[in-house]
């Protein structure tokens, strides 16, 4: 039987970013993430249900979150299902968690009211629909897509 382990997640964080780095050098961020899900009860009001997810960012995509993301920071994970199990204190543990593997940082930076276009990390593709070159000559500075933000 063929098997697909993909999620799409789009929420805030519920904390600062954790950043760590391996012995080997490789970065690994831990962040949290609240999804709020909106359904009517049985008496026709809405009602909103959070749902808190933790999510493992791996090499230069945790480095980023790190450097650009904090508590209430919205943003747009798609990555995959991993379920942990260890043992503590001689009883055996479980959690189901994400492994991020690409990140989009998404709204404005320093409270301005603009909205930016959203970061892509980790290869994915952004959100937005590619757009004609716009007319004039190009512009300086290094390309868009090795800017952080």
């Amino acid at each position: 039987m063929a098997s697909y382990n993909r999620v799409i997640l789009m929420g805030n964080l519920t904390r600062d970013v954790e950043l760590k780095y391996l012995q080997s050098g490789t970065a690994v961020a831990e962040i949290g993430l609240a999804v709020n899900n909106r359904r009517k009860n049985q008496s026709g009001e809405w009602v909103e249900e959070p749902v808190f997810v933790d999510i493992t960012l791996w090499g230069r995509t945790a480095e980023v979150a790190s450097e650009y993301l904090s508590k209430g920071s919205s943003v747009l994970i798609e990555g995959r299902l991993k379920y942990d199990t260890w043992e503590s204190e001689g009883q055996k543990r479980s959690k189901l968690r994400v492994v991020g593997e690409s990140m989009q940082m998404l709204g404005g930076r320093g409270g301005s009211g603009e909205r930016e276009k959203p970061a892509n990390f980790g290869g994915g593709r952004t959100a937005e629909p590619a757009s004609a070159p716009s007319p004039g000559p190009p512009p300086s500075g290094p390309p868009d897509d090795e800017i952080p933000f």
